[in-house]
């Protein structure tokens, strides 16, 4: 955005003789990001709300599931990443 101003100010346009995508390409880019992670981390917790409640249930009752609870939780972390990746494609 602070080279379309420098660039506006140099050539003496003003922002309101621009299309709103040349103003705002940026933007809509750091917004489809914003709500890339924010799903993806909204996805994240709903699937571990049930998920993490269960393990703790299932280790309390016979420790060797640890592993298993351990495994199950993490798999909806995945999903953040996808997110993170996203914004890093973008």
């Amino acid at each position: 955005m602070f080279e379309l101003l420098t660039e506006t100010a140099v050539t003496g346009e003003s922002l309101a003789q621009l299309s709103p995508l040349q103003v705002g390409d940026e933007g809509a880019t750091n917004l489809a990001a914003g709500i890339a992670i924010g799903l993806a981390a909204l996805g994240t917790g709903l699937a571990q709300r049930g998920i993490g409640s269960a393990a703790v249930g299932s280790v309390s009752e016979d420790s060797g599931n640890l592993a298993y609870a351990l495994l199950f939780t993490v798999i909806p972390e995945t999903l953040i990443i996808f997110g993170f990746l996203t914004i890093f494609l973008l």
